[in-house]
């Protein structure tokens, strides 16, 4: 990742070896850079001296101009990683700017540092998630190694748990901290040993099986190292089966700070604890001289490195590392964990540079040269040796301003199409600000009208023509840039503002545009509450402009059945209202029971269509009802009588309280209590009528829906 310092340029000027024959021409070589990026121009031209001179036999055709750059622009995963970590290192930067202007101390504030942490740990995040993407690729071209993501990962990984801990624990010991970095990052044993010894029925003569669970307790890999001590129970020395069952307890109850609300308490546990190691140690040495090998290897040596592990020998802990091929990390981990249970960050210094004078780092290995400087608490250095491994920017200089223009032009929202078409062409970052400019196209404007502003009305707003021109732009645009989320939230947007100004037939369009099917139902509701607070005349006007979109909405595959059966109840009920209003009384009480019994009116409607049969009900001159279509309506009221004594009236009630304004539940029972009186009334008139009285007329249209 570093620039290059030499670049070969093809076809050759001058064949290799033989520069020097250059100046002898009378001919140097000049380099224009580009503002844009990190490209050159480079020719050949005459040296000052020779400038007088001209050149016949030179064409201006026949001149060379090679284009060459130090830097290979970020492709693929790396255009895709570097715009989403810009994302996070912008938030950081308004992090500071907000804290800078109301004087906040970021390293005191605790709410700032939970910020940057979750930040700090987004970057590390990206890092692995390329990692991964690009290793599971691997037989893919790339324009970077996976390799070189995993080196991030474990950096940054690495100076996150160093140098940014959690609120109030900058001075807490860290060595459990460094040894789940090293687990996650530097797996050792490896799984693939561990299913290798599993496997065997006396894993103990396996020459690999004691560096294996050496290594797991150097590791605190518990679960691994007792599974393993627990097969000792079949070794032939007794002695070593002992020894295996009072080491396991210890190795499953090794005291970890995060189990521990202060650190005096782990301080405490971590005394008590390294008392019972002391006294596995006493049981260890009084195993007789004859009984410490077996068939395979010295057992007892082994099973001492172990235990001085646990004691916290760092002469043992040295030795071990060597043994099992560790480098310095593993040495500086364990001693935190075994060797000096308190150890804090800024005590790493003292242990990292005891520990480089037997094991020195890798020069040429810059991944080990960062995690050594920020050891050691060098954080300059860590940076230089970064630079280095992945000189990590944000967007191309192109990029930064054509984005810085286009927000310019963002200053006038009449020019949102020019906005987004320079915009769009910034890669995915310039993408995700051009979607927030059309999620946030203004669809009313104020002021007065000009050539790049729609005419208003009186009111100085859109009328429903211009707003549905500026959204069929949007939709226009989106679809050209194939942005469909987009191009649905606009759908959304649209809706809520047709809502506003009450058109509700465009309002459930775009909701259906938008596959916003909840949306569809809140649309319902709002033209529902017209009727509430408007009357029905008002509320029959509003669902004449909705009528058209019932059909289209139930003709859709992808609506959702809910929301349209809510749509349905809302034309028939306004259908049941006009018949009202022209006295077509006997269709109005057909209409009335068929929503019952087509279970197309939501319960929270019924006391409000029962209250509605009432007049219908007390209909002097014919009756309108049929002796089954009255018992439908005594079967509904009594189950929303019951339904409200039991304790459900809000189900039940709720609509017709806000009807009737009542702050109570006695108006609307009230209401009930007269649709029953009204209910019985009615069944007395068709005894009446059934001894020889009029004949109920039968229903004259069909339905109308």
């Amino acid at each position: 990742m570093r620039p290059s310092d030499h670049l070969s340029v093809v076809p050759p000027l001058l064949e290799s070896g033989r520069a020097e024959e250059l100046p002898k021409s009378g001919r140097t070589l000049h380099a224009v850079p580009s503002p844009l990026n990190e490209t050159y121009a480079v020719y050949a031209a005459s040296l000052p001296d020779n400038l007088t001179a001209k050149r016949r036999d030179v064409s201006p055709d026949d001149q060379l101009v090679y284009f060459a750059s130090s830097e290979a622009l970020p492709l693929s995963e790396r255009r895709l990683f570097v715009g989403d970590t810009s994302i996070i290192f912008a938030a950081l930067q308004n992090l500071v700017k907000t804290a800078k202007e109301s004087g906040t101390d970021l390293l005191q504030d605790e709410g700032s540092q939970r910020v940057i942490l979750k930040l700090a740990l987004d970057y590390v995040n990206f890092a692995k998630e390329c990692w991964i993407h690009t290793a599971q690729t691997s037989s893919q071209p790339r324009q970077i190694p996976s390799d070189h993501y995993r080196i991030l990962y474990t950096c940054l990984s690495l100076f996150v748990t160093l140098y940014i801990p959690g609120y109030g624990l900058d001075n807490a010991p860290v060595g459990d901290d460094l040894m789940e970095w090293l687990n996650v990052h530097f797996i050792e044993p490896s799984t693939e040993e561990g299913d290798h010894l599993s496997s065997l029925e006396h894993p103990w003569g396996d020459e690999t099986f004691w560096p294996y669970l050496t290594r797991a307790t150097l590791r605190g890999l518990s679960k691994a190292a007792t599974f393993f001590l627990g097969t000792l129970s079949g070794h032939p020395s007794g002695n070593l089966q002992r020894l295996s069952r009072n080491l396991i307890p210890l190795l499953n109850t090794q005291p970890k700070l995060q189990a521990y609300e202060a650190e005096r308490e782990f301080a405490y546990a971590s005394h008590r604890w390294k008392e019972k190691v002391k006294t596995l140690r006493i049981e260890l040495d009084t195993v007789p001289e004859l009984d410490r090998h077996d068939d395979y290897d010295d057992w007892w040596d082994r099973f001492s490195d172990i235990v001085g592990i646990l004691e916290g020998r760092g002469e043992v802990v040295h030795k071990v590392c060597e043994e099992l091929g560790a480098d310095w990390k593993e040495i500086c981990v364990a001693w935190g964990v075994f060797v000096d249970t308190r150890l804090r960050r800024q005590d790493l210094p003292d242990v990292i540079t005891q520990v480089l004078q037997d094991m020195p780092p890798d020069p040429t290995n810059l991944e080990d040269m960062i995690h050594v400087a920020l050891f050691m608490g060098d954080p300059y250095k860590a940076l230089d040796h970064a630079a280095k491994l992945d000189p990590c920017s944000g967007l191309t200089i192109r990029d930064f301003y054509v984005l810085s223009y286009g927000q310019y032009l963002h200053a006038d929202p009449a020019l949102w199409r020019i906005t987004v078409a320079y915009m769009f062409s910034c890669g995915k970052i310039g993408a995700k600000t051009a979607d927030e400019v059309l999620e946030r196209v203004p669809l009313r404007l104020h002021g007065p009208a000009s050539t790049t502003t729609p005419k208003t009305n009186a009111d100085g707003d859109f009328n429903k023509g211009d707003i549905a021109g500026i959204i069929k732009d949007l939709n226009a645009t989106c679809h050209e840039y194939e942005r469909e989320i987009v191009r649905r939230t606009v759908c959304r947007v649209a809706s809520q503002t047709f809502v506003q100004k009450k058109e509700y037939g465009l309002a459930l369009s775009y909701c259906s545009s938008a596959e916003d099917w909840a949306g569809v139902g809140r649309v319902v509701d709002r033209i529902l509450q017209e009727y509430i607070h408007a009357g029905p005349e008002q509320y029959t006007r509003h669902v004449l402009g909705i009528a058209p979109s019932l059909q289209t909405l139930r003709a859709n595959p992808g609506a959702q059945g809910v929301f349209i059966h809510r749509l349905m109840f809302a034309v028939r009920y306004a259908e049941f209202h006009q018949r009202l209003l022209k006295q077509d009384l006997q269709d109005a009480a057909w209409d009335l029971v068929t929503m019952f019994q087509d279970e197309i009116a939501p319960k929270s409607w019924w006391g409000v269509l029962l209250c509605d049969a009432i007049q219908l009900l007390q209909y002097e001159p014919t009756a309108l009802f049929s002796y089954a279509s009255a018992c439908v309506l005594l079967y509904r009221l009594e189950e929303v009588c019951a339904r409200t004594a039991q304790g459900s009236g809000e189900d039940y009630l709720r609509i017709l309280e806000m009807k009737l304004q009542a702050h109570g539940r006695e108006v609307a029972q009230q209401q009930l209590q007269l649709a029953r009186l009204a209910l019985a009334k009615y069944f007395a008139r068709c005894a009446m009528i059934g001894t020889g009285g009029t004949q109920i007329i039968d229903r004259r249209v069909g339905p109308t829906v």
